[in-house]
């Protein structure tokens, strides 16, 4: 209900308790961080140590607001981040974690060891990263500069102009993408060479020579396209690579659904949990599981294994969940 309906557990308290039962929304919470430290926690860690051995990733991170935080306002800002599996990996996964800040050193931190690629968007706190990890921009933002500087305009005064241009490189490279969806990345990658690269370089001679004020919208465009611009560009060096980081935000986005309903955190072990939580639903959603047959089993099974045993907790991963969990499938007397 809190995690996949996004139903804040004092709107829960007051349903059950119409229904007849009465259930505190503090003892609902005492049971979601006590599930969540006993047998969820264990699955998280190895979830994120897996992540790490991929050499594709996506991240992307929004805010949240913790009330009871020790040296901290309430009104203070604190953040959730992603991290994801890209298109090609061996298995999908969602990590959130919560951290109190948006600091670069947090995510340099849960990246530590990490080799490969990682997809984000403009956020600077990527770009110190150590050379082992090679950033990749996203276009979808980059686009969306020079949509909102052409929204600004009236209707009968966009056509032709700078900002319509400038989105007119972006919409073709995203149609050749669309066009390749179904190629192979060795093909792909070809394909981009050909012919993505051309536009690139169509678009580098353009807006580098785009006069214009960096207070306008279509100024900040087209310095967030000259500032991100060595990002941008390099998805064209591997074809499993995507043009946008669109992946992420996608996966982020039910967090920020929730947030919308049940608005803060109480605490960090709150906050924290919560992280564990969408980290094991998206993750079962990413791999076709019903995240409610999925949690049940888990913390039916869980009980059984020795948690502190990384090849027992490993049993518990969304992907090797049994056929019972899997999403539209009936549950029969024999599960």
């Amino acid at each position: 209900g809190k995690f996949v309906a996004y139903t804040p557990l004092y709107r829960m308290e007051h349903i059950l308790n119409r229904r007849g039962i009465p259930l505190s929304r503090q003892t609902m919470s005492n049971w979601l961080l006590k599930a969540c430290e006993l047998w969820l926690e264990p699955i998280w860690d190895l979830m994120r140590v897996l992540l790490l051995e991929e050499d594709i990733l996506h991240a992307d991170e929004t805010t949240l607001q913790v009330l009871h935080e020790l040296d901290r306002k309430a009104q203070t800002k604190s953040y959730m981040w992603l991290y994801r599996t890209g298109r090609y990996a061996r298995q999908q996964m969602v990590v959130y974690e919560y951290q109190k800040t948006r600091a670069a050193e947090h995510v340099e931190s849960f990246l530590q060891g990490y080799k490969g690629y990682l997809h984000t968007d403009g956020y600077p706190g990527y770009h110190g990263l150590p050379e082992d990890i090679r950033v990749v921009g996203c276009h979808a933002h980059a686009r969306r500069k020079f949509t909102d500087a052409l929204a600004a305009l009236k209707d009968e005064d966009r056509k032709g102009t700078p900002a319509e241009h400038g989105a007119q490189y972006f919409d073709a490279l995203f149609d050749l993408e669309r066009e390749w969806e179904n190629l192979d990345p060795d093909e792909r990658k070809k394909k981009r060479q050909i012919y993505s690269k051309p536009i690139l370089d169509e678009l580098y001679n353009w807006v580098f020579h785009v006069n214009a004020s960096t207070k306008s919208l279509l100024g900040k465009a087209a310095h967030y396209t000259r500032s991100q611009w060595e990002y941008l560009i390099r998805y064209l060096e591997d074809g499993r690579l995507e043009i946008s980081n669109n992946r992420a935000e996608r996966s982020i986005k039910p967090f920020v659904m929730s947030r919308k309903n049940f608005l803060f955190a109480n605490t960090p072990s709150g906050a924290k949990a919560s992280a564990v939580y969408f980290s094991l639903i998206e993750t079962a959603k990413e791999n076709g599981l019903d995240p409610y047959k999925y949690l049940t089993w888990v913390l039916k099974t869980a009980p059984t294994l020795d948690m502190t045993d990384a090849d027992q907790v490993e049993t518990l991963l969304p992907f090797y969940a049994p056929d019972h969990c899997r999403a539209g499938r009936r549950v029969t007397a024999a599960d």
